[in-house]
């Protein structure tokens, strides 16, 4: 096949006009296409309002390609490249099964790979089903009830599936493509196989999540719910069980440890029990909402319904810290995503079609260890601990988030209510000053940065633009060191993945190190 690089269409274009550029740009004609695969689709809006959008596209057609790629003489075609990932599998067969702890992206694909490999895995995931889990969410956005064990960070598909389903990374890898092919097989709409920001969705995800569930299981794989990790049991320096919070013993020699970046409980107990780990850098913040017609006009320099909801990513380097955007959410909601008692978090999440009134993104500002008020490996924990329980207070000791309007925010005065933009944080907002919630570096990071952030994206410092607070689980404060063969450096057996264990940020970031883990895992058998 031949690939064309950089066609560029309106908006309205249709699937005809693309095979037709495709064929002009090669010299021949459109009849001549046999075959056209979208490899990559994106939005250039730096011309607005003249929006295009741009595509890569292998071609297959009639004649012999490399004398019509020379005959065209077109410098954006070139012989299209074979890349392919197989899963492999171990070099010998072997009894053992290896652990799974954590089902969210790192220990889904973990999983999966090994499963394929006929390895069987055992999955023990803390939460519950997705089905069940959702149940408890919307409860606790509806009520302000939390279950404990199952909620926006625990349970089947991990924080990940109450989020955008965002699948864009800054990590180049070829797992990148069988991955998202996975996820289309397991229901998710084809276009994240070639979107330049791909994104599923949460309502797609929940379906998602328990399709690929049911494919390890026919592989000879086994997921079981509620099943919390208390203990893990050395010998000589190595694995050789797991123990669960019901007392259940679990023999073992292999462990991947994908425990998401909110087991604060797990990290404890690996750190009591001598497992290395050290404080690593992360960030903390607001989630920021404007409505997401400012965002299209201020991007797309107009609002076209042909073009998808506009999102944007910021990011402004000050002194000492650098402020920047995360996660965001075009047409989305800020949800409650709290996993402990008397501790208030936010998150962001969108549907697939991305169809809510406001966009939100988290605002959040780089600290580094120097920068922690605790010492030691769990020290980032309890500073995130100790802001949670001051946003609880702030929300009137329920879960109702802290809020305040930018405008109110740069002046140092208590918001009093919304403006033109209406929160949609649930169960609700108490609206407050947020300089009695967040810490003063993070509050003077973004007083300088928000004026900043105007200049690069107008009306992003509006006055009624609403910060809600807390945004602390942006990604884990903790390192769970591990050696070149991905084991820990203090218990062979053990394979920290993900997210929780340090190596990732993100859905597709943690489950590229879930795959690394399991290949790790297979070439040590």
């Amino acid at each position: 096949m031949i690939r064309i690089r950089e066609i560029s269409l309106p908006p309205e274009h249709n699937a005809a006009q693309l095979s037709y550029e495709a064929a002009k740009l090669l010299k021949i004609s459109a009849s001549a296409v046999r075959k056209l695969k979208i490899v990559r689709r994106s939005i250039d809006a730096r011309k607005k309002p003249d929006v295009r959008v741009v595509y890569t596209v292998d071609v297959q057609v009639d004649g012999n390609e490399p004398q019509i790629l020379k005959r065209s003489g077109c410098k954006r075609a070139a012989i299209a490249p074979v890349s392919y990932y197989k899963p492999p599998k171990p070099s010998r067969e072997t009894d053992e099964r290896p652990v799974v702890v954590g089902f969210g992206p790192a220990g889904m694909f973990a999983a999966l790979v090994l499963s394929l490999a006929g390895l069987r895995p055992l999955v023990l995931e803390r939460g519950e089903d997705a089905a069940s889990r959702h149940a408890k969410v919307q409860r606790f956005f509806e009520t302000g009830e939390l279950d404990l064990g199952s909620n926006v960070q625990f349970g089947e598909g991990g924080a990940g599936t109450f989020s955008d389903g965002k699948l864009n990374t800054g990590v180049n890898n070829p797992r990148i493509g069988w991955v998202l092919e996975q996820l289309v097989m397991a229901g998710a709409g084809e276009d994240i196989l070639f979107d330049a920001k791909p994104h599923v969705g949460t309502d797609v995800l929940l379906t998602v999540v328990q399709n690929i569930r049911q494919r390890i299981i026919s592989l000879g794989g086994e997921v079981r719910f509620c099943s919390q990790v208390v203990e893990i049991v050395r010998e000589q320096d190595r694995v050789c069980a797991v123990v669960l919070s019901d007392g259940t013993r679990i023999a073992c020699r292999n462990v991947i440890l994908a425990i998401g970046h909110s087991a604060r409980d797990t990290f404890a107990f690996l750190h009591a029990s001598g497992i290395s780990m050290e404080p690593k850098p992360f960030s903390m913040g607001v989630r920021i909402e404007h409505p997401q017609i400012m965002i299209n006009e201020s991007q797309y320099g107009k609002n076209d319904p042909v073009l998808p909801p506009a999102d944007y990513k910021l990011v402004k380097h000050l002194d000492e810290e650098t402020v920047y955007t995360f996660c965001m959410c075009p047409g989305g909601y800020v949800v409650a995503a709290a996993s402990e008692e008397c501790r208030v978090v936010t998150n962001g999440m969108s549907y697939s079609e991305r169809g809510g009134e406001n966009a939100n993104a988290a605002l959040l500002v780089t600290l580094n260890p120097k920068d922690f008020p605790y010492d030691g490996a769990l020290g980032g924990v309890r500073w995130q601990q100790e802001i949670e329980e001051a946003a609880f207070v702030a929300g009137g000791k329920t879960y109702n988030a802290p809020a305040q309007r930018v405008g109110d925010f740069l002046f140092g005065i208590p918001s009093s209510g919304p403006g033109s933009v209406k929160p949609t944080y649930r169960p609700g907002v108490t609206w407050c000053d947020l300089h009695a919630v967040l810490p003063k570096k993070i509050t003077n990071a973004l007083e300088k940065a928000l004026p900043l952030l105007e200049q690069s994206l107008k009306g992003y410092a509006d006055p009624d633009a609403v910060m809600t607070a807390p945004e602390t689980r942006s990604s884990s404060p903790v390192r769970i060191n591990r050696g070149a063969d991905k084991q820990s450096v203090s218990l062979a057996g053990l394979y920290p993945a993900g997210e929780g264990a340090g190596y990732a940020g993100g859905i597709m970031s943690a489950a590229i190190d879930g795959i690394l883990c399991a290949e790790a895992l297979m070439e040590a058998l």
